[in-house]
């Protein structure tokens, strides 16, 4: 399914296609993050306009609302949010991690109480791969415990070998129950690089068609998520996709991708977008800054996308200020079009042997600032 084309003769970085049933992903990419069938704010003739070529949505999410039966009555995930490119699909390991108050794991899988109306509910690694099956996504996730920082190594421990007794059940569910679709399996293993190295290497023993590095922006320094992602990338087949999932800011993005990473997800444009943080070149821009009151300039001068195209800063202040809807809307399409015009960015660097020149002015860009 993974087809490298080039890479960096400097770093590990490097560009390919996945292909899916919809279609061809250029990497590296950006995947917006769809929770519940919608990037917030955004339709999907948006989304594409931005540049987008692959969405997430999240399993644990639509399970509860609005459930398998509208999906599966309504054709599957793509059919029912209009969206005919791939998607992938998270597990729901992070969503038990983030309401861990909810979930008890044991061996057998994750049973947990719904945040929306306090119903009971289990997640085995069958059970996730059958319901990503249903929702009909391109890339499923294996079910994975997900532990936060810090934690001491004996319950790392715990949750790596849950992890990949997880991972070879819905493994073998999968490859049973075959759908023209990948599943991914999810490296854990905390901050100890050696219970990284043990998780890469089980997972690998288990040939699964791609690789994520899971674990990583739970709480734990920036420097020190880069020594764990650098550490385990290398340890992944090399001619299978790797995954870092819920990362991060450009720079993250710019340096996991000299470490030979393919794929990212965050919420990060789109939630800051509603926050009123905008990225641009020079660095983010907080738009209720009073000093944005009459300024007439886009939000950045060399960004073409919709929003700096045809509104001032001034008046995306005005809108964010009066709490108007369409502030979240037009904030929201400027941030994934920065997001995926730097994926764009970066894959035509790296195809042209030239990725640490465009790092090094990326950075120098940041270091001027706004104008």
């Amino acid at each position: 399914m993974f087809e490298i084309l080039t890479r960096c003769p400097e770093t590990r970085a490097r560009t390919g296609i996945i292909n899916t049933a919809h279609g061809k992903i250029q990497t590296p990419i950006f995947m917006p993050v769809g929770t519940l069938a919608s990037v917030k704010s955004v339709s999907v003739e948006e989304l594409k306009n931005c540049g987008a070529q692959i969405i997430l949505g999240n399993t644990y999410h639509l399970y509860l609302r609005p459930g398998c039966d509208v999906i599966d009555h309504m054709k599957g995930l793509h059919h029912f949010m209009n969206w005919d490119s791939p998607i992938l699909t998270d597990s729901g390991g992070f969503q038990f991690f983030s309401l861990a108050k909810l979930a008890k794991f044991s061996d057998e899988g994750v049973d947990f109480q719904s945040h929306i109306d306090g119903s009971r509910h289990i997640f085995t690694p069958e059970k996730a791969v059958e319901i990503q099956s249903l929702l009909g996504s391109d890339i499923m996730m294996s079910l994975d415990w997900c532990i936060g920082h810090p934690a001491d190594k004996g319950a790392t421990m715990e949750a790596l070998k849950k992890t990949t007794m997880w991972a070879e059940r819905g493994l073998e569910f999968w490859r049973d129950n075959g759908k023209p679709n990948a599943l991914f399996g999810i490296v854990q293993g905390g901050m100890y690089k050696e219970l990284r190295s043990l998780s890469a290497k089980q997972l690998e023993d288990l040939d699964f068609p791609g690789y994520a590095i899971g674990g990583l922006s739970v709480g734990e320094p920036t420097e020190m998520m880069y020594e764990m992602a650098d550490h385990t990338a290398p340890l992944l087949p090399y001619e299978k996709p790797k995954y870092v999932m819920g990362v991060g800011t450009p720079e993250n993005l710019v340096e996991l991708v000299g470490m030979g990473v393919d794929m990212f997800d965050c919420v990060m444009p789109s939630r800051n977008a509603r926050n009123g943080q905008l990225f641009t070149s020079g660095g983010t821009l907080n738009i209720s800054n009073a000093a944005f009151k009459m300024d007439e300039a886009p939000v950045d001068e060399s960004c073409n996308c919709y929003t700096c195209r045809n509104y001032s800063r001034a008046y995306l202040r005005h809108l964010y200020k009066s709490r108007e809807l369409l502030a979240y809307r037009l904030n929201t399409i400027h941030n994934l079009h920065y997001y995926l015009t730097l994926m764009a960015n970066i894959r035509q660097a790296v195809a042209q042997g030239s990725f640490n020149l465009f790092k090094k002015s990326f950075y120098s860009r940041l270091e001027c600032g706004l104008k």
